[in-house]
């Protein structure tokens, strides 16, 4: 697609499933997708056009998470993807980004665009008091929206309001989400009872024109061996959330020093097709904390480990692997580091969950795969029952399988290191 704007002419690629819902001028849009439907790329398109558009100057947009810090590895990153995608090797002509606090700005509108959390009562006080250099809060895209309650997002909803200095411009509250479970609140706000004032969008990867074969080979393997998770990620339904494995985590921003720290490890859970998962752990007071991650597909051995040298992935660590790549191990070992072999007996799956159970867990906020994977990591069901079996299900889990062996020296210990 070739848009017009006061910059010129620049080629923008959209999906079709999307076009309603960027141009509707509704108070709401909640578009609600599978994993890969191309949801968030979309949005992030949509507001830099639009923000680009000397029409709308005077907008500006506000982005929330339900945590501040989140935003860096997502609707940041992908914003500033957006802008340098759409305005090419001279970006910088026609928009400013700030690192610290994250921020744009379009030079040509001057329209702003700025992003809170809403986690805590100060958060969503600073966001009550939130102001402009010019212009006023029109948008506001909340992004991941099943994190936030009903209350947070009425808050932000009362934020647009009053009179607005263009009849071009209009207020609206954006939400985009996995449909992780069907007793949510919007589900019943949005989907259950008609909405004249709302636009719904639903999309899934198969909707996505521009995705690589592999994701779609993923997809199909995961229908046949998860078909929970493939109706919420694969088609996006509305699914259930009584069967998670691990619910007692935070998203953080915390100092990864490993001397902060009591004991550090790392797990690797072996991929190519699927994720290669390299996660960097650490206990401290008896608390597990997710340092940092490596989520690579089609990346062979080599590769992986220039990139874990270049993230500083520490050689002197035991690092936990999948016992059935020994010659992986051997090639991890060649190049310095201490890899090992994970012993795997007869319930030492659940035995590693279990541990995993009793342990606070603080991921750290670049860690956006993990979270992915926490968010819907969960137990099987009978085949043709509504019961859980006492097995985790299969598929999107090679973060999860990375940490629980990169916890193995600790728990055969017997106790948390301190």
């Amino acid at each position: 697609m070739i848009m017009e704007t006061q910059t010129g002419r620049h080629s923008v690629a959209f999906n079709p499933v999307f076009r309603e819902a960027n141009r509707t001028r509704l108070r709401y849009r909640v578009l609600m997708g599978g994993a890969g439907s191309g949801k968030s790329y979309n949005l992030a398109q949509d507001y830099v056009l639009k923000l680009s558009d000397p029409r709308y100057a005077g907008a500006n947009l506000l982005v929330c998470r339900k945590v501040d810090e989140t935003h860096r590895y997502s609707t940041f990153a992908e914003l500033c993807g957006a802008v340098k995608r759409i305005f090419g090797a001279d970006w910088q002509a026609y928009w400013q980004i700030r690192q610290s606090p994250p921020q744009l700005k379009s030079l040509v509108t001057g329209n702003e665009i700025v992003f809170r959390g809403m986690a805590d009562a100060a958060a969503r006080e600073r966001v009550k008091s939130l102001s402009f250099t010019g212009g006023k809060l029109c948008w506001i895209w909340c992004e991941e929206a099943t994190e936030l309650s009903r209350e947070n997002v009425e808050i932000l909803d009362d934020r647009l309001r009053g009179a607005l200095p263009s009849p071009a411009l209009y207020y609206q509250l954006t939400l985009s989400f996995n449909p992780v479970s069907a007793n949510h609140w919007i589900k019943r706000r949005f989907f259950d009872v008609p909405q004249e004032n709302a636009l719904l969008c639903r999309s899934t990867y198969l909707d996505n024109r521009f995705i690589d074969p592999q994701f779609h080979q993923r997809m199909l393997e995961r229908k046949a061996r998860d078909p929970e998770g493939y109706r919420i990620y694969g088609q996006g339904e509305w699914g259930e959330s009584g069967g998670r494995i691990l619910t007692d985590y935070t998203v953080e921003t915390f100092d990864t020093d490993p001397a902060r720290f009591d004991a550090t490890a790392i797990g690797q859970d072996f991929g190519f097709n699927h994720a290669n998962a390299i996660l960097q752990l650490a206990m401290k007071d008896g608390e597990l904390y997710v340092l940092r991650e490596i989520y690579e597909r089609e990346k062979d051995t080599a590769e992986l480990i220039r990139i874990a040298e270049r993230r500083g992935f520490p050689k002197g660590v035991r690092m936990w692997c999948d016992s059935a790549e020994p010659d992986r191990i051997r090639t991890w070992q060649r190049a310095g580091f201490r890899a090992l072999a994970v012993k795997k007996e007869p319930g030492s799956v659940l035995a590693q969950i279990d541990w995993l159970k009793r342990r606070k867990i603080h991921v750290h906020a670049s860690c956006q795969n993990t979270l992915n994977e926490l968010e819907a990591w969960q137990w099987a069901k009978a085949p043709g029952t509504d019961e859980w079996e006492d097995a985790p299900a299969d598929g999107f889990d090679d973060a999860m399988a990375a940490m629980r062996y990169g916890i193995e020296s600790w728990r055969r210990r017997r106790e948390v290191p301190r």
